[in-house]
């Protein structure tokens, strides 16, 4: 049968960190308190997304690209990554600040961890209440300044902080040193890892009393202690025209403020596409049905639907992701 827009059961992660923000985007559990992170689609290893609509529903993503293969990921991105989908998405709500952190790349992650290094991006949702984010360093820390705050617990003295309102994006290369803070409402795009190298963790401990493991000696390896002058950014969408926010070797995330229909050909891109619908609602018509996300959905368009037209039900805002 012919592949569609699919989307996937979110997977809920609480963190010692989260909060309840996330339920203005559709996200909310029972049983699970301080829900830090939905991961909206994943390959991850023990975390693998699983379809919620259409005759597909209930298989996993890796086990539709295994079936599908190119004809899901594009071939590409197959003969690039095989069976493994490369790229994980999440909402994340910080009602606390997040460790001061840093990603190996991809040469250390594979030597170490078997895995894919970590190069990520944020786009800042709105509902942010006094937010600030950390990125890279201010001037002039080297390896020794940076082991001084650290073994001092000043870390943050060194680190570059930015105020957030929606729209910022933030590009986080891997071996750039950051933290989400507290009052943080982002989307996130990443390369398909689960590999995170914890510097500073502001002296916390869980309900039982225990801190969380810190990786300092692991850490010094992956940083780059380089100064990055323009961190955040804060492009300006024209109505119905891709606006891009990121691009990298990893991907590209485009915004689009949708207020009427948009037509979109993806054939030149050999590539699937993913839509994370950030405001609004629109359905997406291709040939053979069309499928509706709303505020809070993240739908994965497979690579063999390369012709779309986008309508949406009211002004929308949707990010569009591609390798």
């Amino acid at each position: 049968m012919t592949l569609y827009p699919l989307k996937f059961s979110p997977i809920y992660k609480t963190r010692i960190w989260g909060g309840h923000k996330l339920e203005q985007f559709g996200k909310h559990s029972d049983t699970l308190p301080n829900i830090g992170e939905s991961w909206e689609l994943s390959g991850v290893p023990g975390d693998e997304s699983v379809v919620s609509n259409g005759f597909l529903a209930g298989n996993s993503l890796p086990e539709l690209v295994e079936v599908y293969m190119d004809e899901l990921v594009g071939k590409k991105v197959f003969e690039t990554y095989g069976e493994t989908f490369p790229l994980l998405i999440k909402l994340i709500d910080a009602n606390d600040d997040l460790s001061i952190q840093v990603h190996p790349d991809d040469e250390l992650a594979a030597e170490r961890h078997n895995s894919f290094g970590k190069t990520e991006m944020w786009y800042a949702l709105p509902g942010a209440e006094d937010a600030t984010l950390i990125s890279g360093f201010v001037p002039n820390v080297d390896k020794d300044l940076y082991l001084k705050h650290l073994a001092e617990g000043t870390l943050e003295q060194v680190m570059d902080k930015h105020p957030v309102e929606k729209g910022d994006v933030f590009f986080i290369p891997a071996g750039r040193v950051h933290a989400i803070g507290k009052g943080c409402l982002v989307a996130e795009i990443q390369q398909t890892s689960d590999v995170t190298y914890r510097l500073f963790d502001f002296n916390r401990v869980d309900d039982k009393g225990n801190a969380r493991e810190l990786h300092t000696e692991q850490a010094l390896d992956a940083i780059d202690f380089a100064y990055v002058k323009d961190a955040k950014k804060h492009p300006v969408a024209k109505e119905n025209v891709p606006c891009e926010l990121a691009s990298c070797n990893y991907f590209t995330t485009n915004l689009i403020k949708l207020t009427d229909k948009l037509e979109r050909d993806y054939y030149h891109l050999d590539s699937f596409v993913i839509y994370l619908c950030t405001e609004g609602s629109v359905e997406i018509k291709y040939d053979g049905g069309s499928e509706t996300m709303v505020k809070g959905e993240t739908v994965l368009l497979p690579a063999s639907l390369s012709s779309i037209t986008l309508v949406p039900q009211r002004s929308s805002e949707i990010l569009e992701v591609y390798v």
